[in-house]
């Protein structure tokens, strides 16, 4: 999926600036996409070429003026002929992976403190999720309006990053039985 079709789906829900497109990002997508303030002005730029969304200049007291930015028709084409499209799963390219598998060739100590170094980043971003998702359970968004089925659909996407989350922190776990088991298994002999 190509940045342009996020932004597209953000606009889609409302017109926005370039500043709070990038907070939209921070904020609610990051469990499934990073972009940094600049690669979304970068963009937005793009997009603007392409007739894929417009602005309307908002001036401002002794700052420039604000974009505000919104989806246009090409823009909606765009995104549905994008939704039409299959979706493949995204390639991984992960460094601990690597250093698992030469796990045996090096000092066991160094893994086990990326593991744990790891395990901290995924709890954390977990803790995050679930603090969410709270917040998200404690409303009634159960209702029968298009603004409470949005905030269904975002659930799902939400959903899916605690998932990621606990998948990582669970195979860490594994990763440390395995090592332990291993440094057990050494004392045992000498």
């Amino acid at each position: 999926m190509a940045l342009s079709h996020t932004i597209l789906a953000l606009l889609s829900k409302q017109p926005d600036s370039g500043y709070d497109i990038s907070k939209h990002f921070d904020e609610e997508l990051s469990c499934y996409w990073k972009a940094t303030q600049q690669q979304v002005y970068r963009e937005l730029g793009k997009l603007t070429k392409n007739g894929w969304v417009n602005f309307e200049a908002v001036p401002q007291a002794g700052k420039p003026d604000k974009k505000i930015y919104c989806i246009t028709e090409g823009g909606w084409r765009e995104l549905t002929r994008w939704y039409t499209e299959p979706t493949e799963p995204t390639p991984i390219r992960e460094d601990l992976l690597v250093k698992v598998l030469i796990g045996h060739k090096m000092p066991r100590q160094l893994l086990v403190n990326e593991v744990k170094h790891r395990q901290q980043i995924h709890s954390a971003q977990l803790k995050e999720y679930r603090e969410i998702e709270t917040e998200y359970l404690s409303r009634d968004s159960l209702g029968n309006s298009d603004r409470d089925l949005e905030a269904q659909f975002k659930y799902l996407t939400l959903k899916r990053g605690i998932a990621y989350e606990t998948s990582w922190l669970s195979w860490c776990e594994d990763v440390m039985a395995m090592v332990n088991n291993l440094e057990g298994e050494g004392k045992s002999k000498g």
